[in-house]
């Protein structure tokens, strides 16, 4: 065959994979809102960056006719690209093909690029889109789920790994992104369960659609599997790309800088008036980060889930950092179940890829209640003081009010290592609100007085005055310094710029054991 016919064969073998299952099956995803897994990756990528591999892998299997329906790439597109100008490893899976179910080969070229991101220490990012495991393929096919769930454990906190749910994805599939760093869903297109609405009905009796079992509101707002619920899937891919902007392309390396137009030295006097004075009326935490980071950078992660925890990432003065906020308009801002793990979630992300982290402080304490307790408040928080206790990045903290009880210890306080702890002069740091603290103190007294309710507000204020306020903490240094709330951002440029060539360490361990 001359070289010319052979080309010519390559060229049409290339047309072939890029067709995938066909232009009707084609046509039936787009039907559904859907776009292809090449039609992804190229709104993902820079313009003309995306190298593809395997194109002509095809599955080994022969049993139920499945030795005459060989699809060139086997239903998965993998490769490397660009974002941005920086390097990702990305596999996308093509519902035109078998429906995107993972067979031993699909399964070989995803652990291949997985393999390859870590050696060269780039990103890894998924776009699901599969009906599971190919059922055709038995046990192969469930090995092949098992290679990948190893490489993703490998590979954490080693390569940042992000995976898309663009479509279903079902039963054991769902364990791969779940170990990933962070998960986005579509809206309308996607869901993710370990039992699908029937076997729910079979076993449990109870009625639900795959949009109210694992749709991308339900996780994103109620599980707290997804951490964005998107419009549509270029929505979700745009704000993937926003992600991008934060985080370092491995462990070894320091975040992306922004350029910052946000003068460095600016004050902003809205902050002095953000707090109200009567300390049991709420604000807006978000306000707060939205004064001081650099202008539009704020970039909430995981925002429909345990509201009462704000997380998410900003750039101040250029500099990428990861921001854990207590939102006084939710719960008052209590910690809970949920939020704890949020947050802990969240810090040892940055920690892991060196993001230095800033801790705004307003926690009344953790959240009472029977469920609370039962459900695991204990061994929940302590996941949030085991993370902030573990980092090792630069650990800033702004107290803005209450400061209460173990929940002053557990976000970032001095004695957890926090390097840099600032406070407003609205800080209330105390064991205890002042209310309860005078109930318990001045018990006998409140009895005995004519008007216990008075005597308890006389004393409230007066406990307040003398204990409730950030000097006995800042005598004592463990507030490093008492801040006027307008100055807020130039000091915490200047507390980052002093704490960037920080060398913390823990002792020598294969690994701890955090408080699952």
């Amino acid at each position: 065959m001359a070289l010319e016919e052979k080309l010519n064969k390559l060229e049409q073998m290339r047309a072939e994979a890029k067709l995938g299952g066909g232009e009707k099956r084609i046509e039936a995803q787009h039907a559904k809102k859907k776009l292809t897994a090449r039609e992804r990756i190229e709104l993902l990528v820079d313009p003309n960056s995306f190298e593809e591999f395997d194109m002509f892998v095809t599955h080994r299997s022969s049993d139920f006719g499945l030795d005459k329906q060989k699809i060139l790439g086997d239903g998965v597109v993998t490769g490397c690209g660009e974002i941005g100008g920086r390097k990702v490893f990305i596999f996308s899976q093509d519902f035109t093909v078998f429906g995107g179910s993972l067979s031993e080969a699909h399964a070989e070229k995803i652990c291949k690029i997985m393999k390859m991101a870590m050696k060269v220490g780039a990103p890894v990012i998924g776009l699901n889109d599969s009906g599971g495991a190919r059922i055709q393929e038995g046990v192969v096919s469930l090995g092949g789920y098992a290679d990948i769930f190893l490489l993703n454990t490998l590979a954490s906190g080693v390569v940042p790994q992000i995976s898309l749910i663009l479509g279903p994805c079902a039963g054991g599939a769902v364990y791969s992104p779940a170990i990933t760093d962070f998960v986005f869903m579509s809206q309308g297109t996607s869901y993710m369960f370990v039992t699908g609405p029937n076997v729910v009905k079979t076993v449990t009796h109870e009625q639900v659609t795959s949009e109210e079992l694992g749709g991308a509101m339900t996780h994103a707002s109620k599980s707290g599997v997804a951490h964005f619920a998107c419009e549509n899937e270029a929505d979700a891919i745009t704000r993937l790309k926003r992600l991008m902007e934060y985080i370092p392309q491995n462990n070894m390396e320091d975040p992306p800088w922004a350029d910052c137009t946000d003068p460095l030295d600016r004050e902003d006097d809205a902050l002095n008036s953000l707090v109200p004075e009567n300390p049991n009326m709420p604000y807006d935490i978000k306000e707060v980060i939205g004064h001081i980071v650099d202008s539009g950078s704020f970039f909430e992660v995981h925002e429909d889930y345990a509201q009462n925890i704000v997380v998410g990432f900003a750039h101040l003065g250029g500099r990428s950092i990861g921001i854990i906020a207590n939102q006084p308009q939710v719960l008052a801002g209590c910690l809970d179940i949920n939020s704890s793990t949020k947050g802990a979630r969240f810090i040892r992300f940055c920690d892991a890829f060196n993001i230095p982290i800033l801790t705004f402080e307003d926690v009344p304490g953790f959240l009472p209640g029977v469920d609370q307790e039962h459900g695991g408040i204990i061994r929940n928080g302590a996941k949030l003081l085991y993370a902030y206790c573990e980092a090792t990045v630069p650990k800033v903290t702004v107290i803005t009010r209450k400061a209460y009880g173990g929940a002053y210890d557990v976000m970032n306080s001095k004695h957890v290592r926090g390097d840099i702890n600032y406070a407003w002069p609205t800080a209330e740091i105390a064991v205890m609100g002042p209310k309860g603290a005078v109930e318990i103190i001045f018990r006998k007294q409140i009895a005995e007085a004519e008007d216990p309710e008075a005597e308890t507000q006389h004393l409230t204020e007066d406990y307040r005055e003398k204990f409730a306020n950030p000097f006995i903490a800042a005598a004592r240094g463990y507030v490093d310094d008492v801040i006027e709330p307008k100055s807020t951002r130039p000091r915490l440029i200047r507390a980052f710029e002093m704490l960037e060539t920080k060398q913390d360490s823990n002792p020598p361990k294969k690994h701890g054991n955090i408080p699952l």
